[in-house]
């Protein structure tokens, strides 16, 4: 996965932000804080665990789908490939609406 390895910083980032959403729950379970405050905090934390998730899918679909390897993209005509780019980004819109 050339996209995860091209963007790990940012990944890693994003999965730190997370870890300490999850924390944070435990937390509030722990101190027995108001349902809503829980509820709230595990909203925030799918809300993360989504964008990561969009933003890999993100990456799988423009790196191994749009351009699986650069030499049969070249063969490809433009029409070809400028219908596959909007497949992909059609594809990548109903994903990051899915996931809101």
């Amino acid at each position: 996965m050339a996209h995860t390895i091209k963007n790990k910083q940012k990944l890693i980032n994003r999965i730190r932000r997370i870890r300490g959403q999850a924390e944070a729950i435990e937390r509030a379970l722990e101190q027995e804080q108001d349902c809503a405050v829980v509820l709230q905090t595990i909203a925030a934390c799918r809300g993360a665990i989504n964008g990561l998730m969009a933003e890999v899918i993100e990456g799988q679909i423009r790196y191994h789908v749009i351009e699986p390897n650069r030499s049969a993209a070249a063969k490809m005509n433009r029409a070809a490939k400028e219908e596959q780019a909007q497949a992909a980004e059609e594809l990548i819109s109903v994903i990051k609406t899915y996931m809101k």
